[in-house]
């Protein structure tokens, strides 16, 4: 209907430090978002699986159920985008976190206006389809990637990708033969100035890899250049 205004995307906030949380809601609330928020991992898993929400900031460490485990319980359902908050430094928490299907991490403390931009960018990615796809849905082998509902098929059967592993996938797949160093795909898919480990990128290629490959060992469709970076097969 003429003047009707778009439906304002809802995040879910889940930490359990109050003046973190309202200083999230603040400054999310001024952009147009809906905020929700929970204190611990029960009461996020209760609000997710009750309700609708566009994106999710997830604390790692939470009582009753740590961040991980909802992180997991959650991707067992939904391809909704989560960044995660850590207080560790560990990069192994970093790393859990993606291996579990966090689209991201940030650490505390973090600059809100970084946060917000993040979230910002995900969102926009998320809604529109790449001006150039010229092809909606592509097919390689027994693969068929639609780019506008954002789904994968193999073999016939759904693959359940998370949101950055879905964009990994469609720049690989648009750009066949073509390698990409890990610094270039960070400034592409991430899309903005990226402060983590490059190695964010070799977790989530590993973890496509499982999801689509047959035999890891023997890839069908993303191979490695050794000391370069990644490539999509060319061949049909």
């Amino acid at each position: 209907m003429k003047g009707q205004k778009p439906m304002a995307k809802r995040i879910l906030l889940v930490d359990d430090e109050p003046l973190i949380v309202k200083g999230l809601k603040y400054t999310l609330e001024q952009e147009g978002f809906e905020t929700d928020s929970a204190a611990d991992g029960d009461e996020a898993l209760t609000k997710f699986f009750s309700g609708h929400y566009d994106f999710i900031l997830l604390d790692v460490m939470l009582p009753k159920v740590d961040g991980i485990a909802v992180c997991q319980r959650i991707r067992e359902h939904s391809n909704v985008p989560i960044i995660m908050l850590t207080a560790k430094g560990e990069q192994i928490d970093k790393i859990l976190g993606l291996e579990y299907g966090a689209d991201d991490y940030m650490t505390k403390p973090f600059n809100i206006l970084e946060v917000k931009a993040r979230i910002k960018t995900v969102l926009r990615r998320a809604a529109q389809p790449a001006a150039n796809e010229e092809k909606k849905i592509i097919t390689v082998h027994d693969m068929e990637v639609n780019i506008v509902n954002r789904s994968v098929t193999l073999g016939g059967k759904e693959v359940r990708l998370t949101a950055k592993e879905f964009d990994l996938l469609q720049l690989f797949i648009t750009n066949r033969g073509k390698v990409f160093s890990r610094e270039t795909m960070l400034e592409t898919v991430w899309k903005y100035d990226y402060m983590g480990d490059a190695r964010t990128v070799d977790v989530h290629i590993r973890r496509l890899r499982e999801k689509i490959e047959r035999n890891t060992a023997k890839p069908e469709f993303i191979f490695t250049k050794w000391g370069v970076g990644y490539y999509f097969t060319d061949k049909d």
